[in-house]
């Protein structure tokens, strides 16, 4: 899979800026800021980062907001050769002073992110305040002001996962990978994700830049020569497509499930829509069957992980033209990226159309985990990453996801996967979503407890449902307690929080199987 030499990282969105000084890279707070602005804050950012000693080999951790000024300084970073971690908000007090001891020379941050808690746990890091050390303070330009230095082999950034299962492991991607990543590079451009920038003119800017999805598709938005759109925080969907006439957005399942329910009480126009990319968990496919009826041909679904970038991509063509199956399926693979069905158990290559664990294989993939040479091993295998997720490839080329290795439930010494108890689960028409967790049990070792909502107010009837789980999985894959809630708590990353899910047994009224 060795591609040729492209331009480094992130020289195409330096070179792509001064072809188009004045198109607009950001619209913020109402007001355009042109390519060229974009250009001079990266430079300005660029002269004090190498007064301060920033290069080639230098660690920086930035924690910043979203707006025009942090992301030059992000590019500055990488403009420099360093290595950048993101620090995303709400990160706990003892992962970022964890994360801050672990090689970290510089923290950068700026006004919005600038709390007593970042400040204790940086005492061992010397730190800089974007506004007044880096963009206040005018040095002489100069002719490589914004040249691209990273080495191929280097390693350009860190993306810490969710550390919802303890300390945030850092995903660590070379300048090598990022130069080839499919959305930062457009000389990778195929038919597909040329099409899919093409309708990213005005794309919704939210969050943090510290995610890797959203860092990803803000690269396809301004390297496509769209708008990048931030609106005051917290956007308020739907309202927020119509009022900034936004034509794409990036979002969790969660989000999405809240906009279609408000859109079936007050009616919002969201026809300046044109990708609304559904990513960071399975869609069930009556949500996407419902999306697509409400918001028009405009729904896709991507997959994909910190770890690799999106791997698939459902489009509205797919859905068109496989309707009956499609909607099951999170699409077919990018150009570039090889997928293998494997066993679980001892890797080995599984027939097609059979069920397994889901490896990958792509130039923009992570070089490993920062200082995690065990996690490295275990998920990096000549050249191909485990996903830890299960599924396989249909009859055309769709994958289609059943579980996670990773969400195994032991009951009488027999694994179950959570995902296919939660796909059956969804498949009844009186559930909206459905989300199992496994606790221990003093008879079967370990049980599975479902938390369902409901498509209407109405109560499903429980034993409906455990006769449907059994129909679909059998018996023993029928849930022991079901537990029926009006909204699935969220976690910081967006997604369905399965540890608030679990804390909550016991503070439920849950009906025994």
């Amino acid at each position: 899979m060795n591609q040729p030499e492209a331009s480094p990282f992130p020289q195409p969105l330096v070179d792509a800026f001064r072809r188009q000084p004045d198109v607009p890279a950001f619209e913020h707070r109402g007001r355009a800021v042109p390519r060229g602005e974009i250009l001079e804050l990266t430079a300005r950012c660029v002269r004090g980062l190498r007064n301060e000693g920033v290069g080639p080999g230098s660690s920086v951790a930035v924690a910043t907001g979203v707006t025009p000024e942090a992301f030059a300084l992000h590019i500055a970073v990488h403009l420099l050769g360093a290595r950048l971690t993101g620090l995303r908000p709400g990160l706990p007090p003892r992962h970022l002073a964890r994360t801050l001891a672990d090689g970290v020379d510089i923290l950068l941050r700026d006004e919005p992110s600038d709390t007593g808690e970042l400040r204790a746990a940086a005492t061992s890091v010397r730190q800089l305040a974007l506004e007044y050390d880096l963009l206040r303070p005018l040095s002489a330009a100069a002719p490589d002001d914004l040249v691209a230095r990273g080495r191929p082999d280097d390693l350009a950034l860190i993306t810490l996962t969710s550390g919802s299962t303890g300390q945030p492991k850092g995903c660590a991607h070379t300048y090598r990978s990022l130069t080839h990543s499919w959305s930062w590079q457009p000389a990778r451009r195929t038919a597909r994700t040329a099409a899919l920038a093409d309708a990213y003119a005005r794309f919704l800017l939210f969050g943090t830049l510290s995610s890797a999805v959203i860092f990803e598709h803000l690269g396809l938005c301004l390297l496509g020569g769209g708008t990048a759109v931030i609106p005051d925080p917290p956007p308020s969907f739907p309202e927020v497509f119509a009022r900034h006439r936004v034509t794409a957005c990036l979002l969790t399942v969660p989000r999405l499930h809240h906009i279609l329910n408000s859109l079936r009480t007050s009616p919002t126009d969201t026809t300046s829509l044109r990708a609304l990319l559904v990513a960071g968990s399975p869609l069930a496919p009556h949500r996407l069957t419902e999306a697509t009826e409400r918001l028009g041909p405009v729904v896709h679904q991507g997959y994909g992980q910190t770890e690799t970038g999106m791997l698939t991509l459902l489009t509205p063509g797919d859905l068109a033209r496989w309707p009956k199956t499609a909607p099951a399926t999170v699409g077919r693979p990018l150009d570039g990226v090889e997928i293998s069905v494997r066993d679980p158990a001892d890797g080995t290559p599984l027939p097609d159309g059979t069920a397994g664990e889901i490896w990958v294989r792509t130039d923009g993939a992570l070089a490993g985990y920062w200082q995690d040479e065990a996690e490295t091993r275990a998920v990096l295998r000549d050249g191909w990453v485990r996903t830890r997720d299960l599924g396989h490839l249909d009859e055309n080329g769709l994958l289609r996801l059943t579980g996670r290795t990773r969400e195994v439930i032991i009951i009488n010494a027999v694994l179950h996967y959570a995902g296919a108890i939660e796909t059956a689960l969804a498949g009844h028409p009186d559930v909206d979503q459905a989300y199992v967790v496994g606790a221990p049990d003093e008879q079967t070792g370990e049980a599975a407890h479902a938390f369902v909502v409901p498509t209407t107010t109405t109560r499903p009837d429980l034993a409906a449902l455990r006769t449907h789980v059994a129909a679909e999985l059998g018996e023993a894959s029928v849930p022991a307690a079901i537990t029926v809630i009006r909204d699935v708590p969220i976690a910081t990353s967006g997604k369905p929080d399965k540890q608030a899910l679990l804390a909550s047994l016991g503070k439920r009224n849950t009906e025994d199987a």
